[in-house]
C-alpha cells in the first residue's frame, strides 16, 4: 500500500501539465483535463494539474492517473444507477468517451457543514447566513457537522479561469435555464449517487462529505453522468474514525483531498486572486500521498504507478506514433 517518497519525489519532475494532441480533434483545455473531440467521440487527457479556488495552482505527481483510474471505478459501479460516457481507457491518464450535450449546472451535494472557500456552506453559515442555494438551515450547527439531511446546491459552469457561482433550483428555473421537469430529474439522480457513493464510502471507512456530478443528455435526450465522479478533486472524504475523534476534540478532520492544497495556499493568504504561491515539493509530495491514499480506500486496490515519461507513453497507447 503507498507510493515510495523517493519516488514521489522523482516523479515531480515527470507531471503532466499540458499536451498538444491535434489529430485527436479538436482540443478544449479545462482546469485538469485536456479533452479532444472528434465527432461523437471524446478523448479526456487528465493530467497533474492541481486546480483550488477556480485557479491551476500547480500540479502533482500521479494526480492525473488517480483521477482517471478512480472516476473508472465509479463509471462501472454505478453503471447500474445512471448512463455515464465511459467507453474506454487506454493508457492510467486517458478515457475515451462518448461526446454528449452537457447541461450549463454543476450539481453540487453536500452532506455536511464545511468547506474553506468563500463559497462554501460553512462560510456562509458563520456569516449568519441561515438560507444557502434555497435551502434553510437550522440554528446551532457546528462546523463539519453532518446536516439534517444531504443538500443539493447547484452552481454555474464558469468559463475557463473564470469563478462558478452559487444558485438555486428557484433562479435555475425563473432563468430558464433548464426545464424543471429536467432539474427534477437530475436531482434525483444526484441524490441517488451521492445514496450510493455514501453507502460505499461507509463500507471502506469513509465519509463521502460532498461531492458535484456533472451531467449531460445523450443524442436520445438521456440523462448522462460525465468527466468524472466521486473523486478526490469532485469530491471530499473524512476517514469515518478520524472525523469522530476530530469533533470530540474540536479539531479539524483530516481531508483525503485537494482540501491539503487548499488549506496550505490559504495559510499563505492566497484565496485566488493575485500572485499564486509556488507550491514546494514537499507539500506536492503529501498532497499525492493523500491522492495515493484515496484511490486505494476507496476502491480496495492497490495503486499501481506508471512511472514511464508519460506523453510519449499516451502518444503510444493512443496510435500516435
Amino acid at each position: 500500500m503507498g507510493t515510495d517518497p523517493r519516488l514521489l519525489r522523482e516523479q515531480c519532475e515527470r507531471t503532466l501539465q499540458r499536451t498538444d494532441l491535434p489529430a485527436l480533434g479538436t482540443k478544449i483545455e479545462g482546469k485538469v483535463r485536456d479533452n479532444y473531440v472528434a465527432g461523437d467521440c471524446r478523448t479526456i487527457i487528465v493530467t497533474d494539474r492541481v486546480s483550488c479556488f477556480d485557479r491551476v495552482v500547480g500540479a502533482l505527481p500521479f494526480k492525473g492517473q488517480v483521477l482517471n483510474q478512480v472516476a473508472a471505478f465509479w463509471f462501472e459501479k454505478t453503471a447500474a444507477i445512471a448512463e455515464n460516457h465511459l467507453v474506454a481507457v487506454p493508457d492510467p491518464n486517458v478515457s475515451v468517451v462518448r461526446e454528449c450535450r452537457p447541461l450549463p449546472i454543476e450539481f453540487v451535494v453536500r452532506g455536511y457543514l464545511t468547506g474553506s472557500t468563500s463559497t462554501s456552506i460553512w462560510t456562509a453559515y458563520a456569516k449568519g447566513e441561515r438560507t444557502y442555494c434555497g435551502h434553510r438551515l437550522p440554528e446551532g450547527l457546528r462546523r463539519h457537522e453532518r446536516l439534517p439531511h444531504p443538500l443539493l446546491t447547484p452552481t454555474t459552469k464558469a468559463e475557463h479561469g473564470a469563478h462558478d457561482e452559487l444558485t438555486s433550483r428557484a433562479e435555475i428555473l425563473a432563468r430558464g435555464v433548464v426545464p424543471e421537469a429536467l432539474y427534477d430529474e437530475c436531482e434525483r439522480l444526484a441524490m441517488t449517487l451521492f445514496a450510493e457513493g455514501s453507502r460505499h464510502a461507509e463500507q471502506r471507512g469513509l465519509i463521502l462529505v460532498d461531492t458535484k456530478y456533472e451531467l449531460a443528455q445523450d443524442a436520445q435526450g438521456r440523462l448522462v453522468v460525465i468527466d468524472e465522479i466521486h473523486t478526490p478533486d469532485s469530491s471530499r472524504y473524512w476517514y469515518r474514525d478520524a472525523y469522530l475523534r476530530a469533533m470530540s476534540e474540536g479539531r479539524d478532520p483530516e481531508a483525503l483531498d485537494k482540501e491539503f492544497v487548499r488549506r496550505w495556499l490559504g495559510e499563505r493568504g492566497y484565496k485566488g486572486e493575485g500572485p499564486i504561491p509556488e507550491i514546494p515539493v514537499d507539500v506536492r509530495c503529501e498532497a499525492a500521498r493523500r491522492y495515493i491514499e484515496a484511490y486505494e480506500q476507496i476502491t480496495g486496490r492497490d495503486f499501481e504507478p506508471d512511472t514511464e515519461d508519460p506523453l510519449p507513453r499516451i502518444r503510444r497507447h493512443l496510435g500516435l506514433e
